[in-house]
């Protein structure tokens, strides 16, 4: 066989075709990437192929808890009318648990469901964001989904160290609504600070600042742009007067996730 199995997966991005079509289709043409297209199109395939090309710019989300362990999976197609259909609701729900119960890998098992929507709602459907958490000892794990029109359409997980379970759902509450990017400073890319630093240093020189005053001035606006971004420099948005670190107290995040449609 002159192909990998990331040959395999190249081809279905490709095209939209399911694993098994996708094996078949560079078996018969020993691999070769744009012949083995082309026979999926001979083969009746080009519906799929078709749809391949089409943005998945909607979608639903599905975030399930068990235990110590919670998982969030994104399941991406074109049309909000899809994304709020009951079997594509359905389904994101049972990847979800899945992925819980067995692990980020378990998505795989569901290329046969996903070809079958493929078919059925003639749209580009694929799996979007996966994450899973766990808690270890002395810590807890909650999540937060906010729905739309009867699908997820944004999700959280968060693991919280010596805090309660009330502590972690209110933390992820308000990840729900601020959208942290990073948990801490030392977790924001160095080349992201560097440019920014650059971007507010010719700012404040346009706006005429007094040179011995720049490096305050920048680093004061580093400050805010640090907060929008960083999870526990953010205010509280239940009490602005209080950043998340503040109300944590003693307690501290270990991991957070995040799936947003449209973010």
């Amino acid at each position: 066989m002159s192909f990998t199995a990331k040959d395999v997966q190249t081809l279905r991005q490709l095209t939209g075709v399911g694993m098994l079509d996708a094996k078949k289709a560079l078996e018969a043409t020993d691999g070769d990437m744009d012949a083995a297209v082309q026979y999926l199109r001979v083969h009746n395939k080009a519906a799929a192929a078709k749809r391949a090309g089409r943005e998945a710019g909607e979608g639903a989300v599905a975030v399930v808890r068990n235990a110590n362990v919670a998982a969030i999976v994104e399941l991406r197609c074109e049309t909000d009318f899809v994304a709020k259909s009951e079997e594509f609701v359905s389904l994101v729900d049972e990847i979800a648990a899945k992925v819980c119960a067995d692990g980020k890998d378990a998505v795989s098992q569901f290329d046969g469901h996903i070809e079958k929507l493929l078919t059925t709602l003639k749209e580009n459907i694929s799996i979007g964001r996966v994450y899973r958490l766990e808690a270890k000892d002395g810590e807890v794990v909650e999540t937060y989904l906010h729905q739309q029109s009867g699908r997820g359409v944004n999700a959280v997980a968060v693991v919280v160290k010596g805090g309660s379970d009330e502590v972690a759902h209110e933390i992820a509450v308000h990840i729900a609504f601020a959208k942290p990017l990073y948990l801490t400073r030392e977790d924001v890319p160095a080349s992201e600070v560097d440019a920014e630093r650059k971007t507010v240093e010719e700012i404040s020189r346009n706006e005429g600042k007094p040179e011995a005053a720049l490096p305050k001035v920048i680093e004061g606006r580093l400050n805010g742009w640090f907060k929008e971004r960083v999870l526990v420099e953010q205010s509280f948005v239940k009490d602005e007067k209080q950043t998340i670190q503040q109300f944590l107290g003693s307690a501290s995040i270990v991991s957070f996730a995040q799936v947003a449609i449209h973010g």
